[in-house]
């Protein structure tokens, strides 16, 4: 796949397979995995990745019961041609997968799927959160890292001519390092450079979202093509929620699916997703319908039908019906999973 310029991208979706007329994302899904390894170092060579996932302990992993490393890296893409066909035949059509640096993306695997299953993929760039990063990394500078996404999107990314189409997932957490500020400043060059949104993963602390939006606008960032993910974990108030709003980025509830209020990674009670439809109503009736995207930000097994979860689909079956019984127009539904992604993905 050859190299492209910014005039070629202007316009149009970048997937992994190459540009594509943005009106043919369809409804789409905006942060997920579907070829992954989110574990630690620590985590990867323990010698015990756990028993094998079953229907006789699935629940008892997603509730921290069991501890099963191996839960947490999926390798094969024959898994993920048949989890994104059950989301093709469940009405969808785009999947922006964001396993960036430090989660071993396979951008040759990606469009592999792609080809597989007739879908559009849009793969991120970039770099996870301080923990997962390369240690080489710390001596590097914010142009280096630029340097490096304006690559991954113009020419290739991670030793392959696969190219980006979203810089992200751009790691963060509370408090926020220097290692994982200079990334973000890369980043910020590099859209600026290439015209991609940019997606967020914000630390757990819930006044980290606004401090990452407020620390972008200082910087001259396009605030309004940038997406902070995983709200549903992070902020539980309307006040906060509209704020962050109000500053111009994108906001992605992406946990649709996790039903249930433990989460093992903080101490907090996790919405279902009868709440998350609360909070995006809240945000709608304040004006921001066009700053609400949504998705399932798949990186366990468990989660995947194959497994017993719910899998890639379950916005589509279960999540719209539960929008319309819950009074949301059919123009709001389409905004949030077409016509918003349509906008963000579209370089500019």
């Amino acid at each position: 796949m050859a190299g492209v310029t910014r005039d070629q991208l202007r316009g149009k979706a970048q997937t992994v397979l190459g540009p594509v007329d943005p009106g043919e994302l369809g409804p789409t899904l905006m942060h997920e995995h579907l070829i992954w390894d989110i574990r630690t170092k620590v985590m990867a060579d323990d010698p015990n990745q756990g028993p094998e996932i079953d229907l006789c302990n699935c629940y008892r992993i997603n509730y921290g019961r069991l501890k099963v490393p191996g839960n947490l890296v999926l390798r094969c893409r024959d898994t993920a041609v048949a989890e994104i066909a059950e989301m093709r035949a469940a009405g969808g059509r785009t999947v922006v997968e964001l396993t960036c640096g430090g989660l071993k993306p396979d951008p040759e695997g990606l469009a592999e799927v792609a080809r597989r299953t007739g879908s559009h993929i849009v793969m991120g760039c970039g770099h996870y959160v301080d923990e997962y990063q390369d240690r080489a990394n710390e001596t590097r500078t914010p142009e280096s890292f630029a340097a490096e996404m304006i690559g991954q999107v113009f020419g290739g990314a991670w030793g392959t001519a696969v190219r980006a189409g979203i810089i992200g997932e751009i790691g963060c957490q509370a408090p926020w390092t220097a290692l994982e500020k200079r990334v973000m400043r890369g980043a910020l060059a590099a859209q600026a450079e290439t015209g991609a949104a940019i997606n967020v993963h914000p630390g757990r602390h819930h006044d980290q979202p606004q401090e990452v939006a407020d620390f972008i606008r200082a910087e001259g960032g396009d605030i309004e093509r940038v997406v902070i993910s995983h709200i549903d974990r992070t902020i539980f108030d309307e006040g906060r929620l509209l704020r962050l709003a109000d500053s111009g980025c994108v906001l992605e509830f992406d946990l649709f699916g996790q039903e249930q209020s433990y989460y093992p990674l903080s101490d907090i009670d996790m919405p279902n997703d009868a709440g998350r439809l609360k909070l995006i109503r809240a945000l709608i009736d304040r004006g921001h319908l066009a700053r609400v995207v949504i998705s399932h930000d798949i990186c366990y097994r468990t989660r995947l039908t194959q497994f017993g979860g719910h899998g890639y689909g379950h916005i589509y079956t279960n999540v719209v019906p539960m929008m319309r019984a819950r009074g949301f127009s059919q123009a709001e539904i389409d905004a949030i999973l077409i016509g918003n992604p349509k906008r963000l993905l579209t370089f500019i």
